[in-house]
């Protein structure tokens, strides 16, 4: 059974709280964050102002996913997950 929209938004928003609180995460959540933009990008339904977001969002987890110090990369981008999650709660 798919996820829904918003089901996927919270997920994404936990994944991305998570980084931003412990510093620290996987390859496979930012895998996993990768899949849920994706999806949320093709969504009808999504705000048109939270694609942007979505954009940047998928970056950073593409970037992550490749980096050699992933917990450098989560610490460095503390300010971008604040306030990507943020611009979710305000937009969805």
């Amino acid at each position: 059974m798919p996820l829904n929209s918003q089901y996927q938004m919270q997920l994404l928003k936990d994944i991305l709280t998570n980084h931003q609180t412990d510093c620290c995460g996987s390859v496979s959540e930012c895998e996993q964050v990768e899949r849920l933009v994706k999806s949320l990008m093709v969504n009808a339904d999504i705000n048109e102002n939270i694609k942007p977001v979505l954009q940047e969002i998928y970056q950073y987890s593409q970037s992550g996913a490749g980096s050699s110090d992933l917990d450098s990369h989560i610490t460095n981008n503390q300010q971008n997950l604040s306030q990507w999650v943020t611009d979710m709660d305000q937009f969805s």
